[in-house]
């Protein structure tokens, strides 16, 4: 059965562009997923410590066969790819972050795995691009995406392209 899914990608650090569209085309290449859309790159402020560089970020679309854990799974790989560096930093610096956003109307609570992800509604840098590709997208809790983008501010994010 296909699921769509919303994933985030986020960079900050080595070329973080180049690690963002890259990483939006290789969704393609993991095993039963199809890359159905991926939003305008923004650049946002971090949101942990600041004294690191700006983000790079984007949201992709995918119809996909695996479980949410083998996407999860496939996601980390493609973070590992990119020389993603997990040290315990939360919101830290990052080559490439991948964040599993939705996965159908699922909700999903895993010591692994939240969905839909873990403050989502307060993520300009989440919901602007989100917005962009879907823009009539409903929460599994039935609250419309154009409720949290008209809540959201809107300063320290710039779309880029």
């Amino acid at each position: 059965m296909s699921i769509t899914a919303f994933i985030g990608l986020g960079s900050n650090l080595d070329d973080p562009k180049t690690h963002v569209e890259r990483a939006a085309q290789e969704l393609a290449t993991i095993d039963r997923c199809l890359l159905d859309a991926v939003s305008p790159i923004y650049r946002s402020a971090p949101m942990g410590p600041q004294d690191q560089d700006d983000y790079i970020n984007a949201v992709a679309q995918i119809t996909t066969e695996l479980s949410p854990l083998e996407l999860l799974d496939a996601l980390q790989g493609l973070e590992n790819l990119h020389g993603r560096v997990r040290q315990g930093e939360r919101w830290g610096p990052r080559t490439l972050d991948l964040d599993l956003l939705t996965y159908g109307d699922k909700c999903i609570d895993h010591p692994r795995l939240k969905v839909p992800h873990y403050g989502i509604t307060e993520r300009n840098f989440v919901l602007l691009p989100l917005f962009d590709i879907a823009p009539d997208f409903i929460f599994p809790d039935g609250t419309p995406l154009t409720l949290w983008v008209d809540r959201i501010a809107k300063a320290g994010i710039e779309k880029l392209l």
